[in-house]
């Protein structure tokens, strides 16, 4: 699986990094025909949650996107990870059901 990592508007540091290509490695548990994986990081304007998470995962024939809005990078990326990896289990299902 191909994986870009996008921070926008601030210089991320290389264990944010590294915490976010973990997270979406393991999207690969629910679906192992993923080909790439987007993770773009950006402040956002909400008080209460400042910072944003989307995550765009490309599979045969279907782009799948989650995003997310938390306190922190890391509670954002792991929400957006739990929110794709229900996707990717429902898509599975429908797709894959006999």
């Amino acid at each position: 699986m191909n994986v870009t990592f996008t921070a926008r508007h601030f210089e991320a540091s290389q264990n944010l990094k590294n915490y976010a290509q973990d997270s979406v490695q393991k999207l690969t548990q629910y679906f192992d025909r993923i080909v790439s994986c987007s993770i773009v990081l950006a402040p956002n304007a909400d008080k209460n949650a400042p910072q944003k998470a989307e995550i765009h995962v490309k599979i045969p024939n279907k782009v799948l996107t989650a995003e997310v809005s938390a306190e922190v990078y890391e509670k954002a990326i792991s929400e957006a990870v739990d929110n794709l990896s229900r996707q990717l289990k429902r898509y599975k299902e429908k797709k894959f059901a006999h």
